[in-house]
């Protein structure tokens, strides 16, 4: 690798906020987790993507902005870079904030790039036109640039606009990439196993909250997957993406916790739903119901199943039992270094579940009055059929046990 200037530019980016260029990130942390985390874990393969990234290409050249895939493609995982790959040179283009840190993470990932260093934002623009000065067309990602910034790069390129062609290239996920979204699962598997059972306790929703991602950091995360949810009662309960409140938890009532832990910049998800003492007859054949649905569905997330098919079948067995009015979102989405990433399995879905993919199933049912019961499990698509990572147990709506130990 060949770095070039490392003075620190005037601007400034995050990883969620558009820097004066309008690169923008997703939901996307880029801190690197402690060793410790990741010992014993097989390496990510960051040195063949160059080349894959060049054939989905096809001779073309390609202006990469997202955060997130600068990440799958080099390695780094600072909050302002650009990208650009041509036929025969990578260049990652950053500020002098980080230039240390990128000759780092790309030498640790293999990764044969230049790394050039602007000194303020007209510089970094003019590096990324100067690393793309080709005749032709350069590919850019339409989708992640804002209109601002896509004006300004095409007063000095022939932009035509990327239609996934990184994210197709990350569905496939490496040992690597899953041994570290099945060690961030492990992580949730246990805070929630140490949590779950003080529900009795009569806490309010963000104590749990609170409670589950400090143990998730304690155990070695990074942090949370994702803003942790915690919805108790008929009417919070009934609402699949609530914000947890103060309101505290009472006996007989619902609760979805949707937890996940992040580790080395990838993402786990899982649910479990409870019921705080004994469950009523309602309660007890809602989940039941949700339980079966989640079970066959788990089943059938193998190579070749149309997502909309696998969405589509758990909705009939809802609807066949009189709750198809209680549905109130899509089965599952892909989880790799974003939460919610291809492929999503929903009714109006086109994609079809392949070798490598990692997939939620969550099917729910929710309605004001009653609460939520919704169950949630990670599983990897494998060529001898589902591997699921999550391991928290889902057969009872009752609270577990607290630990003896």
């Amino acid at each position: 690798m060949r770095e070039r200037s490392e003075r620190s530019p005037a601007g400034r980016a995050t990883a969620r906020e558009p820097d004066g260029d309008g690169v923008r990130g997703r939901s996307h942390r880029a801190d690197k987790v402690s060793d410790s985390a990741v010992e014993g874990m097989p390496p990510i393969g960051y040195g063949g993507r160059p080349a894959a990234l060049r054939d989905a290409l096809d001779g073309r050249t390609m202006v990469v902005s997202d955060p997130v895939n600068i990440r799958w493609l080099t390695g780094f995982g600072g909050s302002l870079a650009w990208a650009v790959i041509g036929a025969d040179r990578l260049v990652l283009i950053t500020d002098g904030r980080y230039a240390q840190r990128a000759a780092a993470e790309l030498a640790a990932a293999g990764v044969d790039a230049d790394i050039e260093v602007g000194r303020s934002r007209s510089e970094i623009r003019q590096r990324v036109i100067d690393a793309a000065g080709v005749d032709g067309p350069v590919v850019a990602e339409g989708g992640h640039l804002t209109y601002d910034a896509w004006s300004e790069l095409a007063t000095d390129l022939e932009l035509e606009p990327a239609r996934g062609v990184i994210e197709r290239l990350r569905r496939t996920k490496d040992a690597g990439e899953i041994a570290r979204i099945e060690r961030a699962a492990t992580f949730a598997d246990a805070a929630l196993a140490d949590v779950a059972p003080s529900l009795a306790d009569r806490p309010s929703e963000i104590d749990v909250r609170d409670e589950l991602e400090h143990r998730m950091r304690r155990l070695g995360a990074d942090g949370p997957s994702y803003d942790t949810i915690v919805a108790a009662g008929p009417d919070h309960g009934a609402r699949p993406h609530h914000a947890p409140t103060s309101r505290t938890i009472q006996s007989g009532e619902t609760v979805i916790i949707d937890v996940g832990a992040l580790v080395d910049g990838y993402h786990s998800d899982m649910t479990r739903s409870y019921v705080v003492g004994e469950p009523t007859d309602e309660q007890r054949r809602v989940y039941e119901l949700v339980l079966d649905v989640q079970r066959a569905g788990v089943d059938a997330a193998v190579a070749g199943c149309a997502a909309v098919e696998l969405d589509d079948a758990c909705r009939a067995r809802f609807a066949d039992a009189g709750f198809g009015d209680w549905v109130l979102h899509g089965t599952g989405h892909g989880v790799g270094l974003v939460i919610h990433e291809d492929p999503f399995v929903t009714s109006t879905s086109q994609d079809t579940l392949a070798v490598g993919d990692v997939v939620t199933v969550e099917p729910g049912l929710y309605r004001d009055g009653f609460g939520g019961i919704r169950i949630e499990d990670l599983v990897v698509v494998t060529r001898t059929g589902p591997r699921t990572l999550t391991s928290t147990p889902k057969d009872s709506p009752c609270l577990p046990s607290r630990p003896t130990t």
